[in-house]
């Protein structure tokens, strides 16, 4: 089971989305920056999807300190690409941060590439 904590001012929203997929193998979790960095980093949780408004500060701050710089990537008020997502899971990062108003958006397609690598 590929477990996922949410972050940030859209936390909740986040969780909803990807939840509603109905993803098989897929757990979703609504945590907060500090104790996602540290279930992240004791193997408790693969993968934190944090949202503020801008997609690029708040929303990986303490998880860059404490997870590191190589595991995260902020899509800031971009949307990616499924390849791109896939491309960024396959280099290792397990971090991702995106605007609040890119929910809709990203929060679908990280879940689906997330499944798929599991």
């Amino acid at each position: 089971m590929t477990k996922i904590l949410t972050g940030g001012v859209g936390k909740t929203e986040v969780a909803k989305s990807v939840s509603g997929l109905g993803l098989d193998g897929l757990t979703v979790t609504v945590s907060n920056d500090m104790e996602a960095a540290m279930k992240l980093r004791a193997g408790q949780a693969d993968y934190y999807l944090g949202t503020c408004h801008t997609g690029a500060g708040a929303s990986l701050g303490v998880l860059l300190g404490l997870v590191g710089a190589s595991k995260c990537h902020t899509f800031g008020r971009s949307v990616p690409t499924a390849e791109e997502i896939s491309a960024l899971l396959a280099e290792g990062k397990t971090v991702f941060g995106f605007a609040i108003d890119q929910i809709d958006a990203v929060a679908p397609l990280m879940a689906r590439a997330i499944a798929a690598r599991s």
